[in-house]
């Protein structure tokens, strides 16, 4: 058999990296718009992908969809070394679409005819379904709480970071990424710019309560390096060696201060419980749904309400709607 990069240099092909290779890899990447997070899990997911074949003696470029639902169910049957137990159809979904894009690409340069994943056995996953853990608002409010009554040298970034969190309901990549730059003002607005999903950029409002815990942490931070608040510079949300805050410490602050709110589910809860309760709360307080998906930067309408927690709540029955317009009507 002619190795990857012979038959990558076949007549009327142009002359790419060997698909196994990083290079290709990381070219596939940069042609697509991610955050730093996704380019990662992806490049793992390749990783993974490539090592199976070699276990197998398969030559990626002439896999089969048998071969992916093959791939697919090994992922579904294996228990994972983290966790113990197989990867959920859902993160099995998230790993062959991966996958797909891939090949996409390796189809776009003429590497290959066809994308086997197309035609491959994907999992079916409940788009009405999230795993994620969600939070009342009366929990919400207990975080925020235990954030305001938190101490130590970083109590003021923790209470900004779950100000953020809770207020604009940002991706915790998002809340990672942010800079000191990137805070504003828009229309008499305090606002905040950031790259959304899929390399958008966007700006969001700052609530009072999230400008203010902001404004205090910038303050004593530019106290302790004995600047002046307009001479800081670099991210947002720092450690306290000045690095950028990362998504591990985030979550940790977020199932601390949730612990010592008293939530019983705080063992289970991430950055992106605060994300489906701020979703859940802007829609039962009346928010439209086109306003809360534009806030959280979906691209279809149905992720925004699977985030939604109480769209199932009989009391928003549109029945009652149109129910109470008839008996209006009739006087």
């Amino acid at each position: 058999m002619p190795s990857l990069e012979v038959m990558l240099r076949e007549p009327g092909r142009p002359a790419l990296p060997a698909a196994g290779s990083a290079e290709f890899t990381e070219a596939w990447l940069t042609n697509r718009r991610l955050s730093a997070h996704t380019r990662d899990a992806y490049r793992r997911d390749i990783t993974d992908w490539l090592t199976w074949c070699a276990g197998r003696d398969l030559d990626p470029l002439r896999a089969t969809f048998l071969d992916v639902n093959a791939y697919a169910r090994h992922l579904e049957g294996t228990p994972t070394a983290r966790g113990g137990r197989p990867l959920s159809p859902a993160t099995v979904a998230r790993r062959l679409s991966a996958l797909s894009s891939w090949y996409d690409f390796l189809v776009k340069l003429r590497a290959i005819d066809t994308n086997p994943v197309a035609a491959a056995d994907r999992p079916r996953v409940d788009r009405d379904h999230s795993a994620t853990v969600g939070l009342t608002p009366q929990e919400v409010d207990a975080l925020l709480a235990a954030a305001e009554a938190d101490t130590g040298p970083t109590a003021a970034r923790n209470r900004a970071t779950i100000a953020l969190l809770a207020d604009l309901g940002l991706r915790v990549g998002e809340l990672i990424s942010l800079n000191v730059a990137d805070l504003g003002t828009e229309r008499g607005h305090r606002s905040i710019r950031f790259v959304g999903k899929g390399g958008k950029v966007r700006r969001r409002a700052l609530t009072p309560g999230a400008a203010h815990a902001v404004d205090t942490y910038l303050a004593a931070r530019a106290a302790a390096q004995g600047l002046s608040v307009s001479e800081l510079t670099g991210p947002l949300l720092v450690t306290a060696s000045g690095a950028r805050l990362d998504r591990h410490a985030v979550f940790r602050l977020v199932r601390r201060l949730a612990r010592e709110a008293g939530i019983p589910a705080w063992a289970k809860l991430s950055p992106h419980s605060l994300r489906h309760a701020f979703a859940t709360a802007a829609r039962a307080e009346g928010v439209p749904l086109e306003d809360v998906q534009d806030a959280m930067g979906h691209a279809d309408p149905r992720t925004t309400r699977r985030y939604d927690r109480d769209r199932h709540n009989l009391d928003r029955d549109p029945a009652y709607a149109i129910w109470a317009a008839r008996a209006r009507r009739r006087g």
